[in-house]
């Protein structure tokens, strides 16, 4: 599938949670807002960060309906809905969801607890979710520190590229620098390549990745705007610092709990999300304020990101 690259910042959000542990739809408009306000592109739904495996279907479909309704009519930002990777059926079910909200792409990822045997077997499963939506551009979600599946992303988009007309590229959330390069350069650089790691942006940078899909840009995209432009600029003593206060603040994230704290910083940015739903573990209470004190310390109100009223 011919398409022009994404370039910039497409956050993947939070799923806001009510008190009982229900979904808080009410508040995604606001948060496409938020978002949109501070630079972010485009939005990652029901991936890792959003708890799309702590979902039910039909939850699912009405997160996919509210950011529908909430970015209706704006073209510029993508939504692209993470449609699982366990029941190859719920996940057509969720891709024709989301070709009939109109938005814009979705993203799959390698079947988990029967996993694939190999790549040719993974390709075959992209390629059954990838067929029941032939308009929409579909992305592999490659994040192999959770799904335990871990081959070269470069022997992937061999198989792909001769049977799956709508391959767009690949959410890359791994470290092998070596296999992103070769997928950059694939077919003469024919396959959008989306950075995952925030705390190793600029690395992916100096490759040349444009565009990166991640959690922390959520709340302080304006940290990861400012290094892109210093990095294109050429001023890489500038960009190497701001990379390293990312590194200070996400490593917050492992003393405070672990994926959970990211909902912290959203209250800190005025954006409140709720909880994390079980087996995940919230921050207690009691260390919010001193959370907030450690992470004031590390930068963070210098460059997070800002809601604006309406």
């Amino acid at each position: 599938m011919l398409q022009n690259h994404i370039k910039g910042l497409i956050a993947a959000p939070f799923t806001p949670m009510l008190p009982d542990g229900g979904i808080n739809l009410d508040i995604i408009g606001d948060y496409y807002r938020f978002l949109k306000n501070n630079g972010v592109a485009g939005a990652f739904i029901c991936g890792s960060t959003g708890e799309g495996v702590s979902l039910t279907h039909q939850e699912k479909t009405q997160v996919i309906q509210a950011w529908a309704e909430a970015t209706r009519g704006d073209t510029d930002f993508k939504v692209m809905v993470f449609l699982g990777g366990t029941c190859l059926d719920d996940c057509m079910d969720l891709a024709l969801c989301t070709k009939e909200s109109k938005l814009f792409a979705v993203s799959f990822t390698a079947p988990h607890y029967f996993k694939p045997a190999n790549v040719k077997s993974l390709a075959e499963s992209c390629q059954k979710v990838a067929e029941a939506v032939p308009e929409l551009p579909f992305y592999y979600y490659h994040i192999p520190v959770l799904t335990g599946v871990g081959f070269a992303m470069i022997d992937l988009l061999r198989e792909v590229d001769v049977i799956i007309p709508n391959f767009a590229g690949i959410k890359y959330t791994h470290e092998d620098f070596m296999d992103f390069l070769s997928c950059l350069h694939f077919g003469g650089g024919k396959y959008d390549m989306l950075w995952g790691r925030d705390e190793n942006m600029l690395a992916a940078l100096s490759l040349g990745a444009t565009g990166a899909v991640g959690s922390t840009y959520n709340y302080m995209a304006p940290l990861y705007l400012k290094l892109m432009e210093a990095y294109e600029s050429g001023d890489m003593k500038k960009a190497r610092q701001l990379q390293q206060i990312s590194i200070d603040l996400i490593s917050l994230l492992g003393k405070y709990g672990g994926i959970a704290t990211g909902k912290a910083y959203m209250k800190l940015a005025g954006l409140d999300c709720g909880e994390f739903r079980l087996p995940v573990k919230n921050m207690p209470a009691e260390q919010f304020e001193h959370f907030k004190t450690e992470v004031a310390s590390n930068h963070f109100n210098t460059y997070k990101s800002v809601l604006t009223k309406k």
